[in-house]
């Protein structure tokens, strides 16, 4: 399964999911099969549980179930991870809000997101990271986290 796949399965007007158990469903029902769906390398008791997450991952694509701009800013979407997300207090057990989030400066923030975002693409999916489109803020947002990188070497 893939955001792709999700997409194109959130225009269908009815889909049928067939959940095998451990050993798989009956081959002759195969030639009604007109898409196979596998959520991971890895084998389960059955069906049911791969059958709820491709039913929620498609839902989110259906207008109206998520807001479209919470899903545009999702993992995946774009090619590449989401941004960290911090919720209150500022300061948990020492640890603390990034500064830049807390600043009222809505450009910073959104160049801070999208420099944290790729970073975090580059770093745990540099596959996805070479497949993205860079647009000019994710040049400036690559641009910030250099003069970062280049800040502590030294």
């Amino acid at each position: 399964m893939s955001n792709e796949v999700a997409k194109e399965l959130s225009f269908k007007e009815r889909i049928v999911i067939i959940c095998g158990r451990y050993e798989g469903i009956d081959e002759r029902i195969m030639k009604l099969v007109d898409m196979e769906v596998s959520i991971g390398d890895y084998v389960l008791t059955g069906g049911e549980l791969p059958a709820m997450v491709i039913t929620d991952v498609v839902s989110r694509f259906i207008p109206g179930v998520v807001e479209e701009e919470s899903v545009r800013n999702d993992s995946f979407y774009n090619d590449s991870f989401d941004y960290p997300h911090y919720t209150r207090p500022r300061t948990i057990e020492g640890m603390q809000v990034p500064e830049v989030l807390v600043s009222g400066n809505h450009e910073e923030i959104n160049l801070w997101r999208r420099k944290e975002a790729l970073k975090k693409t580059m770093l745990k999916r540099p596959d996805l990271f070479m497949k993205h489109q860079l647009d000019e803020v994710d040049k400036q947002a690559i641009l910030m986290l250099f003069k970062e990188l280049m800040k502590d070497a030294q």
